[in-house]
C-alpha cells in the first residue's frame, strides 16, 4: 500500500515523535508498502494514513478524512494527547481519535484514560530497541547515573539534580543530563545547576550513538516525567541493560509493570534520593531492577513491535 505516515516532529528533531516514525516507517518498508514521511498532509494519494498525535496532527487527520471518507486511518496517541490535550482541547483531540479505524498507544495503562467507547480500537504497540554492541562497563571511580530526556515540563528535568543535592558528602554520584533545552530559560537553569550543584553535569542534545555510549558505561537511569505516553528511552535502558529508576505515572508503570520496585512520588526529589542512595551503597538493590528489566527485555524486541504495527495496518486494510 501507499502509505502517508504524519508527524509532527519534523526532519531535524530528535524527538520521540520523529524516531517512531523513522522506526515506524522502517518496519512497513520492510513489509513490502510505500511510505511517506510528512508533517502535514497535503493532498497526496494514499491506501492508508498512520498520524502520530491525535491533536498535533488533527489538520492533516481532518484533510485525509475528507479526501478519503472511507480509506483506513490510523491515530497513534501521543502522552500529551491523553494527559494534557485530552483536558484542554477535548473536541480536537476526540474528534482525531473517533475519527481513526485504529489508536496506536505505546503503553498499557492508556486505554483507563480514555472514553470506554474508544478502548474497542485501542492497540498496544510497545517501543522497541536495539542492543548495545558490546558489554556494559560501568566507571568505577564513580557512581556516575544518566537522565535522558529533553528539558521541558513535562519532564520534570532538574528532579534527579534536585535529589543529587540531598545526598551525604562522601557519595561517588554523578548526574550526566542529555536532551536539548526546549527554552532559553531551560537552559540557563541547567547552566545554574552546573554552577551549584557538582554532581550535576547537563550535555545538551545529543546523536542517539552518544545516548548509546551513555548507556555504555552509566550506572543507571533515572526518568523523572510528570507525565509520558510510553518513553521509547525505557525501551532503550530495559534492552541495553541498564537498570531503572522512574517517577510513579502510568506512562512508566504501563512499560515496567504495576509492581517494579524502582518506583518513587512524582516531584518528590527527597524520596528519589533515597531510592538513588541504595541503589549506590546496596548492591542487591541495584541487582534487583536488573534483573526486573531482563525479564522485560523480550517485549521491547523489534519484531515484537513491527509484527504489532503490521498486524494493526493490515487489519484496517481489509
Amino acid at each position: 500500500m501507499k502509505i502517508s505516515l504524519i508527524t509532527p516532529a519534523k526532519k531535524q528533531a530528535k524527538n520521540g515523535n520523529r524516531t517512531t516514525a523513522l522506526r515506524w516507517a522502517r518496519f512497513l518498508r520492510a513489509a513490502g508498502h510505500r511510505i511517506r514521511i510528512d508533517v502535514d498532509y497535503g493532498g497526496e494519494a494514499a491506501d492508508l494514513m498512520i498520524a502520530i498525535h491525535a491533536w498535533r496532527s488533527a489538520d492533516a487527520i481532518l484533510a485525509y478524512r475528507k479526501q478519503y471518507p472511507g480509506a483506513p486511518l490510523v491515530v497513534g496517541l501521543g502522552g500529551t494527547d491523553v494527559n494534557t490535550f485530552l483536558k484542554s482541547h477535548p473536541e480536537t483531540t476526540l474528534l482525531s481519535m473517533e475519527m481513526a479505524d485504529a489508536l496506536i498507544c505505546l503503553h498499557d495503562l492508556i486505554g483507563e484514560e480514555l472514553p470506554a467507547a474508544l478502548r474497542t480500537k485501542l492497540h498496544v504497540v510497545r517501543q522497541s530497541a536495539l542492543p548495545l554492541p558490546g558489554p556494559r562497563r560501568p566507571a568505577k571511580r564513580n557512581f556516575d547515573i544518566c537522565v535522558i530526556g529533553h528539558l521541558r515540563d513535562e519532564k520534570d528535568p532538574f528532579r534527579t539534580a534536585l535529589a543529587a543535592r540531598r545526598l551525604a558528602a562522601n557519595s561517588r554520584l554523578r548526574v550526566f543530563h542529555l536532551g536539548k533545552a526546549h527554552t532559553p530559560n531551560f537552559a540557563q537553569q541547567a547552566a545554574d545547576e552546573m554552577a551549584v550543584n557538582p554532581r550535576y553535569r547537563w550535555l545538551g542534545e545529543v546523536p542517539g550513538w552518544r545516548v548509546r555510549r551513555e548507556f555504555a558505561k552509566t550506572r543507571l537511569m533515572v526518568i523523572s516525567s510528570n507525565q509520558e505516553g510510553g518513553a521509547n528511552v525505557i525501551s532503550e535502558a530495559v534492552v541495553a541493560g541498564v537498570p531503572i529508576i522512574a517517577s510513579d505515572i502510568a506512562g512508566n508503570s504501563g512499560l515496567l509493570g504495576q509492581d517494579y520496585p524502582g518506583y518513587y512520588p512524582v516531584g518528590d526529589e527527597a524520596a528519589l534520593a533515597r531510592l538513588l542512595e541504595r541503589a549506590e551503597t546496596e548492591p542487591a538493590f541495584l541487582a534487583t531492577l536488573q534483573r526486573c528489566g531482563r525479564k522485560l527485555r523480550p517485549l521491547f524486541r523489534p519484531n515484537h513491535e513491527k509484527r504489532a504495527l503490521i498486524q494493526i495496518v493490515n487489519s484496517v486494510a481489509k
